[in-house]
This record gives structure tokens, C-alpha cells and sequence, in this order.
């Protein structure tokens, strides 16, 4: 398994969606971001999941935490449900037809679901055990090694347990009940420096 095994979707809206991730959210949310991509795109490729729609997967998870930029930060709703909002805006903008606009939404939240039933939502799956796996190093030995050498390597991860504890701590103590509580409750920033990815100094 390599990265070059993975096409990056080439459409309007994923060049979109990578452009507004870019501007808005800091790199080490970024790289977050890309990583989850290619995590997704691992985890479907080492479970022989097939039929998934790969422009959604990337757009969803290049813009699934552009909700804690300042920018789109909202007062009461949750970040991802923020987030999905954006993507729901800037696929309209790229032509999708509304019931795909909101599977984006719905892919963005649901990452940040205990667990998806990939039966119920594929990309929604692919997505959750990805950030699962880049935040708190669930199933960290699941895809090859060599795999996770390489995506860290383009993409290394500057600081994200910092920069994402401290971003979802700010959003439970604003919104309380919201999933950035749950997450926190759960031991979040405790699973974000053990993660085995972070330990890897990359």
C-alpha cells in the first residue's frame, strides 16, 4: 500500500474544498485533515470496501474540522455540524445536486460518531475510523507500516495534539452539549499524546 496507489480526487470541488482548508484552519489541522483522506482511502483498501464515492470522502474530509477556524466557528452549533454547513455551501457552489450536498454534511458529523455502520453510511464509516485512527490511534496497527511512515512524511503531524486538544476543549467549555464535550469527557487530550502516531515523533 502506497500513497500513489490513491488518486486525490482532481474536481472543482475538492480543489475547493483543499483551497478553503488551506486558508482557514492552521497546518497542523491540515495535515490532519489530508491524513484522514488517505487513512479513509487505506482503511477501504484494506477491508476490500468498494463502491464508495471518493470525491465526497475527500472533500468531507478535507473540510471536516474547517468548523473550529474562527471564521465559521458558531455560537451554538456544534463544529462539525459547522463544518458540514461549509460543505454544504461549497458544493452547492461546485453543482452538486442537493441530496449529495447533503451526504457531505451528514459525513462530517457523523465522524465524530461513537461508531458508523458502514452498511447504513460507507464514507461516513471511512471517515470516523480515519480521524479515530489520526486522533486517538485506534486500530494504529491496522495498515502497514510503511503506509503510515509515508503520509506522515508528506504530511507530518506539527504539533496537532496541542493544537486539536486545545481547539475542542475551547468548543466543550463554550458549547457543553455539543460531541466536543463528549470528546473531551472521554479522555481526548489524553488519547491525542498517546496516540502512537504522535509517539512516533513524525
Amino acid at each position: 500500500m502506497k500513497m500513489v496507489d490513491f488518486v486525490v480526487p482532481g474536481s472543482v470541488a475538492a480543489r475547493a474544498a483543499l483551497e478553503v482548508a488551506t486558508e482557514y484552519v492552521p497546518g497542523a489541522l491540515l495535515n490532519h485533515s489530508i491524513r484522514s483522506w488517505y487513512w479513509a482511502v487505506g482503511f477501504a483498501s484494506l477491508e476490500m470496501r468498494e463502491g464508495f464515492d471518493a470525491e465526497l470522502l475527500y472533500v468531507s474530509a478535507v473540510l471536516h474540522d474547517v468548523g473550529l477556524a474562527v471564521e465559521f466557528d458558531n455560537d451554538t452549533l456544534s463544529y462539525e455540524l459547522a463544518a458540514g454547513h461549509v460543505a454544504w455551501a461549497l458544493t452547492a457552489g461546485a453543482g452538486w445536486e442537493a441530496s449529495r450536498r447533503t451526504r457531505a454534511l451528514e459525513v462530517i458529523v457523523r465522524h465524530n460518531w461513537p461508531e458508523v455502520d458502514p452498511e447504513q453510511d460507507l464514507e461516513g464509516y471511512l471517515l470516523e475510523v480515519a480521524t479515530g485512527l489520526d486522533i486517538s490511534g485506534s486500530r494504529s496497527e491496522a495498515l502497514p507500516e510503511s503506509f503510515r511512515s509515508e503520509v506522515l512524511t508528506a504530511y507530518p503531524r506539527l504539533g496537532l495534539a496541542a493544537e486539536f486538544g486545545s481547539c475542542v476543549t475551547d468548543q466543550a467549555s463554550r458549547k457543553p452539549a455539543t460531541a466536543a464535550a463528549r470528546l473531551i469527557a472521554g479522555g481526548l487530550v489524553r488519547k491525542l499524546k498517546n496516540n502512537p502516531l504522535e509517539l512516533s515523533g513524525s
